[in-house]
């Protein structure tokens, strides 16, 4: 009779525990730069937020996923997804250029690479920025397009990269830097934020698009998350969480 009551209980803890794992949620772990405003940074009381992130945030709901932001680098953001670590990139990422290199969303948002320079600065072309010294972000699309533009790049006096964008407005800020290249998203919410007394040269170094990056091969998640953005388009809310970070709806998915 022990036996028999044993058994059973066996049972019926073996089931609880089933249900206990089925029930839980699979994670969509999205891999961002947390010094990246608007699209992913941490706010004043140490919040993960960002238009890339509520929208992310958005998608895995829909999807009855928990949503985890997990911040890295961006020179390391390749190997945090060949990893596992991270499901994909998003956080402005850059399409152009990296086609072949992940398995992409429909692009949602156009951007550029423009220059930021004090407002007192003699730089007004991009050939004015000859003998200067230009900062980018490492491994960022600005990086890439100045490598790509062989002449431009040959006029300067030095191109030097930094960790983050937030030190590179630091050190125009401070004089170390003439000249900073990078996406005009986030050049203009910077300058808006922060105070400083920066402008944007109306020429651009290159056009792009932001997409959604994931690993060569994931084409199953890609999918859902490329079918529920969308869905946000038709319904309103992408265009709704746009018009909170940017003042309008500037995304360009296809409604």
């Amino acid at each position: 009779m022990k036996k028999i009551i044993a058994s059973a209980l066996l049972a019926v803890m073996a089931v609880a525990a089933f249900s206990g794992c089925s029930s839980k949620k699979d994670q969509f772990v999205v891999g961002f730069d947390k010094e990246f405003p608007p699209m992913g940074f941490v706010d004043s009381d140490g919040n993960y937020v960002g238009f890339d992130l509520e929208v992310a945030e958005e998608v895995a709901n829909r999807l009855d996923m928990e949503f985890v932001a997990q911040p890295v680098d961006w020179d390391s953001k390749d190997l945090e997804l060949s990893s596992g670590n991270i499901d994909c990139i998003w956080n402005g990422f850059t399409m152009n250029n990296r086609e072949d290199k992940y398995e992409w969303t429909e692009a949602y948002m156009d951007n550029a690479q423009v220059v930021v320079v004090k407002n007192d600065s003699s730089i007004n072309t991009l050939a004015d920025l000859e003998g200067k010294i230009v900062c980018v972000q490492k491994e960022s699309s600005g990086q890439a397009a100045i490598e790509d533009n062989a002449e431009l790049l040959a006029s300067f006096d030095e191109l030097i990269t930094t960790d983050t964008y937030l030190n590179a407005l630091m050190q125009l800020d401070a004089g170390a830097v003439d000249a900073i290249v990078m996406d005009e998203i986030v050049a203009r919410y910077q300058i808006q934020q922060s105070g400083y007394d920066f402008r944007i040269l109306d020429e651009t170094v290159s056009s792009e698009e932001y997409g959604v990056g994931f690993l060569l091969g994931n084409t199953e998640l890609r999918d859902d998350v490329q079918a529920t953005l969308e869905e946000m388009a038709a319904d309103g809310t992408l265009a709704e969480i746009s018009t909170k970070w940017f003042g309008s709806d500037i995304t360009t998915i296809s409604k």
